[in-house]
């Protein structure tokens, strides 16, 4: 009898000795950081290490078996050479090795089940290296009338592609991610930008990574920014709704339902990839929070709501438009007060025909363009001081007796429908009086 119970203890023990499983290892690397994500059956316990002889990071799971294949793992990396296993101090217990290229000091935490993840164990392994920035554009350089040269910078405009990297954001009728299309689009409007003369755009995220939300705020203002466009795809519970609209600040509870849902999935994207940095600065966070909610932002979120207003209205031929205003939310990516911010909401990922729209090069394009246009035409006419489009002033003609258009276009130096279509006309019949802005030649 006592050989029975200690038999069926022994097989409990053994049991219970692997109850855990890694299922599955993913790496996510960035320009700061190389992640490395464990997937587990349950909550991981475990203890660390480093060797400097030869530069490991060593693991020991308690209690838990390996069911994935490490060497299919594909790691290309000029910090991470590999990730294997080796012999473990105990029966029952898994330990895995970092082989690394150089000493560094990791951030490891694990994150509870949330979205499409289960139970996991980050691994934070920062590059130490200076992340590689967009190229700057050569200073314009613009002579005034005292034949003096004036130095002249460039209108910086961040662009931040939503989710990336172990946050998916929504997942579309298809199955395919919110994530793919706010960076394809980011990218798509950065190249935009940089094209034209006097602006320059800066990514706050270039792959497929994580960002964290208060992160993204602070790439913006390190690029001294002008203007923050968020760029992201909607979604909801139900396939019906569609649309684009555009989020602007409100320090209240969002005024719509929508919005309110945006406002739970920020947090949901902070659970699946960003915990590691609010572990990192908890404190440094809740006094930032507390000092922008305290500051002024009035001018920053009245110019925001300008700029979605103009957004909407470009968008209005292109796409149809879930909400009609800017809509009001209180999200981290909004809550600068250094420069006016929006949250571009492209479509609805969640509506079968939306989600086919952003996956369309033609699409985006015309998304691109309405966004576009509106940014360009607000900072012609809201130029920052020192920066190229003030010093481009847009010349101004009061119409007197004996002005036809083709008169005006010859003496400027452009074209008639270059004139009618700046000025909004229809017609070419002019009015004593009438105030013309002549397009930039």
């Amino acid at each position: 009898m006592r050989i029975a119970l200690f038999l069926i203890a022994l097989c409990f023990s053994l049991t219970a000795a692997a109850a855990n499983k890694l299922q599955d290892v993913r790496v996510w690397p960035s320009p700061d950081k190389f992640r490395v994500v464990f997937d587990l059956s349950e909550k991981p316990q475990f203890t660390h290490f480093n060797l400097t002889n030869g530069h490991r990071l060593v693991i020991d799971f308690k209690s838990t078996s390996l069911k994935t294949d490490l060497k299919k793992l594909k790691i290309k990396s000029d910090l991470v050479t590999r990730i294997r296993t080796s012999r473990p101090p105990k029966k029952g217990m898994l330990r895995l090795v970092i082989d690394l290229k150089r000493g560094i000091k990791p951030r490891i935490f694990s994150l509870p089940p949330t979205g499409p993840y289960g139970d996991r164990l980050v691994v934070d392994l920062p590059k130490k290296v200076v992340a590689k920035t967009p190229a700057k554009k050569t200073t314009t350089v613009v002579k005034t009338s005292s034949d003096k040269s004036k130095q002249t910078r460039d209108i910086v405009i961040a662009i931040d592609a939503g989710h990336g990297g172990e946050d998916p954001g929504s997942i579309g009728a298809s199955g395919r991610y919110e994530k793919t299309v706010t960076l394809a689009i980011s990218k798509m409007l950065a190249k935009r930008l940089n094209d034209t003369k006097g602006v320059k755009a800066v990514l706050t995220r270039t792959g497929d990574y994580y960002v964290g939300l208060n992160k993204r705020s602070a790439i913006a203002r390190k690029a001294s920014s002008d203007l923050l466009l968020s760029i992201h795809a909607d979604a909801f519970t139900s396939r019906k709704p569609n649309g684009a609209s555009v989020l602007v600040l409100s320090n209240k509870r969002a005024d719509t339902e929508v919005g309110r849902v945006l406002e739970d999935n920020e947090r949901h994207s902070e659970l699946l990839g960003g915990v590691g940095e609010i572990i990192e600065s908890n404190e440094n966070s809740k006094y930032l929070a507390r000092t922008l909610i305290d500051m002024s932002m009035e001018h920053a979120k009245v110019e925001s709501y300008s700029i979605a207003s103009d957004i909407l209205h470009n968008f209005s031929p292109v796409t149809r438009l879930h909400q009609r205003k800017p809509v009001l939310a209180s999200l981290a990516v909004l809550k600068s007060p250094d420069f006016p911010s929006l949250l571009i909401e492209t479509g609805f990922i969640s509506n079968v025909k939306d989600e086919k729209n952003l996956f369309s090069t033609s699409h985006r394009k015309k998304l691109v363009n309405a966004i576009y246009n509106a940014v360009i035409d607000y900072f012609k006419e809201k130029a920052p001081e020192g920066t190229y489009f003030a010093n481009y002033r847009p010349k101004k003609h009061t119409v007197v007796r004996g002005d036809s258009l083709s008169m005006l276009a010859k003496r400027y130096k452009t074209s008639v429908a270059k004139i009618k279509k700046h000025n909004g006309m229809r017609s070419n019949v002019l009015r004593i009086g009438q105030v013309l802005k002549i397009p930039q030649s």
